[in-house]
């Protein structure tokens, strides 16, 4: 039997997918594991009713799981590989927290007015650990198997590649061969192309933020 979620809908395209890291990590992890899926695309300005009662705090993804629904992409992660074990997506706990800051220093640079507020150096030091972190274990986060934890940083990343590149015209360094071989390895999987948002709509989604 398909499983049911509900993701974020594009902003001004309510019936395409959108932008949420999140809910794609989601998604990713039904396209690994092949588990059938429905797709409910939520327009998060404009949230229907029916939404709301089963996610009172209004948030994506849920996933409905034996008549119940269940909100966090963490908590949504973990019972898809309760309940799905194989392929195992889990990640060995020594590499579970790689990265946990990148997504945050991102978004911090992407925000930011001073170019001399530090926000850019941050967030290097996070990618330049990550570097590290590849060239030795790569060329995934925890060896030659895709895991959780990639499942959950690529989108992050992808967000990253669009957004800073489109209002900060900033790359990832050529340096860091090791984290753009592994952005591009996890941005040319199936089932990222599957389910990534357009770049438009990844635009589309920072640029309230970034224009606040």
């Amino acid at each position: 039997m398909a499983l049911e979620i509900c993701v974020k809908a594009a902003v001004g395209a309510p019936n395409v997918l959108g932008d949420c890291p999140f809910s794609q990590r989601a998604l990713l992890t039904l396209e690994e594991k092949k588990i059938s899926y429905n797709m409910h695309l939520i327009n998060i300005s404009d949230k229907p009713q029916w939404f709301l009662e089963i996610s009172p705090e209004g948030k994506v993804p849920v996933v409905k799981f034996d008549d119940k629904w269940v909100a966090d992409s963490d908590v949504i992660v973990g019972i898809l590989e309760e309940k799905y074990p194989q392929p195992c997506l889990k990640t060995p706990p020594q590499f579970a927290s790689v990265g946990p800051n990148i997504f945050g220093t991102f978004v911090t640079f992407l925000k930011s007015k001073d170019d001399n507020d530090g926000s850019e150096q941050a967030l290097l030091n996070e990618l330049k650990a990550l570097d590290e972190h590849l060239k030795a274990h790569g060329p995934f986060i925890a060896g030659e198997k895709i895991s959780a934890v990639d499942l959950a940083l690529g989108p992050k990343l992808y967000h990253l590649e669009v957004a800073l590149g489109h209002f900060k015209k900033w790359t990832v360094p050529e340096s860091l061969t090791n984290v753009r071989n592994y952005m591009k390895s996890i941005f040319s999987r199936e089932s990222f192309v599957k389910t990534r948002a357009a770049k438009e709509y990844v635009i589309a989604g920072w640029a309230p933020k970034v224009n606040a």
